[in-house]
């Protein structure tokens, strides 16, 4: 289907200055300097796959919005000038700083940089509209082994999609609960600065091992880790952890909309551990993911105005915490034509926040996934109280990995 989920909606509100600004980074380093001509070919592949669109606007009222092909996209950026190996970060972060526009397009930007010594660190950003971010991997995986997935083959008219929402709202009323899936977001905070982020690497043997040895699972160390991280940093018991859950039912290979995750929420106290916070988790993901308020059918969102939809939809999957176990990597990021990689990282990130009126509920947002031998972590810290600066989110973050026995090697 090539209309937008009430999830890529949301993210369409926030684009449109409706909350904060969201958009998503891969971040791909490589042993050895990668040559033009690659990066030439890997940025014409991603403009053709499900990044190369934008966002239409229906003639019908209470049709959705639907993706078509892009017209426009950003050139790839790649200066001759390397970067110190210490300014890898600072350079990812200048590289969210990008405008990309679902609507009037570009929605994603490719950039990348040589490293003193060797190496080359690939940038990847595009609008949350457009992909989550299994949807960004898969892009680049599909772009690097040279598959074209096939279009959408269903195509359907403004006014017949209109008619279906109305009546799939009118069902959902009926069954309507009138009930709150999971509990409210904490109030929201105003945000004033930039991010302060961290990137680092852990190796997937230790992690594994201190899992297992605390009777949880990696994921369940990932919720541990990042709730001591951010009490360490002065939030108070319990924390409320947003954790996004896959939950894509379209068909294998069909470019459907942007995001296909859910939430749920996850609460941890002074007294939890991994093993507990496993259990915590396994109940979370069977009970009903967080929708539309008041136990309206999520997709009455899509028939009210913007601005009304956003309010009401303010907060939606925000807690104190977010943690997105994004999971193992597809083999072919393992290595880039001859060139061997050296570390993937990917996580959410907020343009324009020095300028933007946002608030969010959420004071840390935490990012998984694994490569190879490792784990990659990244941090995005947006509560300028608990976090001040980078210094301190590393600092919290090395004390509470060494309290598992680990140890990370910061980007």
């Amino acid at each position: 289907m090539n209309r937008l989920s009430v999830v890529d909606e949301i993210f369409l509100y926030r684009h449109r200055g409706l909350g904060l600004p969201i958009a998503l980074q891969g971040l791909w380093r490589t042993g050895d300097t990668v040559g033009a001509p690659l990066l030439i070919s890997l940025h014409d592949a991603l403009g053709r796959g499900p990044l190369g669109r934008r966002v239409v606007r229906p003639h019908v009222p209470g049709a959705r919005p639907r993706l078509e092909p892009g017209l426009r996209s950003y050139p790839l950026r790649y200066p001759p000038e390397p970067i110190p190996t210490t300014d890898v970060l600072t350079w990812a972060d200048q590289q969210a700083e990008v405008d990309v526009d679902p609507e009037l397009g570009p929605g994603w930007a490719l950039t990348a940089t040589r490293v003193e010594g060797g190496g080359t660190v690939v940038s990847l950003v595009c609008s949350h509209v457009l992909a989550d971010a299994r949807g960004l991997i898969d892009a680049v995986a599909d772009a690097l082994a040279e598959r074209i997935r096939p279009s959408d083959p269903e195509r359907v008219s403004d006014l017949r999609d209109a008619a279906r929402l109305v009546r799939r709202v009118a069902r959902g009323l009926r069954r309507a609960r009138w009930s709150p899936t999971t509990g409210k977001p904490p109030r929201p905070r105003p945000i004033r600065s930039p991010a302060r982020t961290a990137l680092l690497d852990v190796d997937a043997l230790a992690w594994d091992t201190a899992a297992d040895t605390a009777g949880g699972t990696p994921n369940s160390l990932f919720l541990a880790l990042a709730t001591g991280v951010a009490h360490r940093a002065g939030l108070d018991w319990p924390v409320r952890i947003a954790v996004p859950v896959d939950g894509r039912t379209a068909a294998p290979g069909l470019p459907g909309a942007g995001n296909g995750v859910t939430m749920t929420e996850v609460v941890v106290d002074a007294s939890d551990t991994p093993a507990s916070i496993r259990h915590h988790a396994r109940a979370a993901y069977t009970r009903g993911r967080e929708g539309a308020p008041h136990g309206l059918p999520d997709e009455a969102l899509q028939l009210l105005p913007d601005r009304l939809a956003a309010r009401l939809a303010a907060g939606a999957g925000e807690r104190d915490l977010l943690c997105s176990n994004i999971g193992p990597l597809p083999a072919v990021l393992d290595g880039f034509g001859p060139h061997r990689t050296t570390g993937v990282a990917t996580r959410a990130v907020h343009p324009g926040l020095a300028t933007a009126r946002a608030a969010t509920s959420t004071r840390l947002a935490a990012y998984l996934c694994r490569q190879g031998d490792r784990y990659t972590l990244a941090l995005v810290a947006l509560d300028d109280e608990c976090f001040p600066t980078r210094a301190a989110l590393r600092a919290h973050t090395d004390a509470e990995l060494a309290a598992h026995g680990l140890h990370g090697r910061h980007w």
